[in-house]
């Protein structure tokens, strides 16, 4: 499975020059992706009015939060980072020294990725993108599934599960561009925002039905 994963990777990272770096950074941040948490809360207004509007945005901001609480338990971070402590964390791409067909420790190659010391890298790593040390599980993936699932339920339009759908690919890749994820550190971190974007969306529409209809 780790070869396959290796591999899939490799072919997915590439160079793409400072323009294409630049671009994925902004993608993989969150400045850029205001304007969608707006729409969503606008046409959450539009349909439910504004009770309901203030329920969804508490349980948007607990589940994204306690996908990303999940995600780091598997990486040793956050409030339920101590929860499995002999779990051994996976090592982001751009750590994985046998990438490089190199022999060396994760903070060896940290140290040169911060440098930009590292002569002729396979894995390609924009200098900026150099950050924490461990992939999985993708807590980028776990967050945005989350809110792509939780709006896209709610919002029961065509053209917006479309429009989130690809905002989740785009920067699910932009993280393996960034040689900060492998592909399966992106689908562990899918299928928890699957599970818990799915979860508040049931709570969601439990308190439409019961408080929210009432008081629009």
């Amino acid at each position: 499975m780790y070869d396959f994963d290796h591999n899939l990777f490799l072919a997915l990272n590439f160079d793409g020059g400072h323009l294409t770096d630049q671009i994925m950074l902004a993608i993989s941040g969150t400045s850029m992706w205001l304007p969608l948490y707006a729409l969503i809360v606008y046409l959450i207004w539009k349909k439910y009015g504004i009770t309901s509007t203030l329920a969804f945005i508490i349980l948007m901001v607990c589940a994204i939060g306690l996908s990303d609480m999940v995600s780091g338990i598997f990486k040793h971070n956050g409030l339920l980072g101590s929860l499995l402590p002999d779990f051994t964390p996976r090592a982001r791409p751009m750590f994985t020294a046998s990438l490089e067909g190199l022999d060396l420790s994760l903070d060896s190659l940290r140290t040169l990725r911060r440098g930009a010391l590292l002569a002729d890298p396979v894995v390609h790593v924009p200098v900026e993108a150099v950050s924490g040390k461990y992939g999985t599980v993708s807590a980028h993936a776990a967050t945005i599934v989350t809110l792509a699932v939780l709006s896209a339920k709610a919002i029961g339009r065509r053209w917006f599960t479309l429009l989130v759908i690809a905002a989740t690919l785009v920067i699910c890749y932009s993280r393996i561009y960034l040689g900060k994820h492998f592909p399966m550190d992106l689908v562990w971190g899918t299928l928890v925002g699957l599970l818990l974007g799915y979860a508040a969306y049931r709570l969601f529409r439990t308190f439409d039905r019961r408080w929210g209809a009432a008081r629009k």
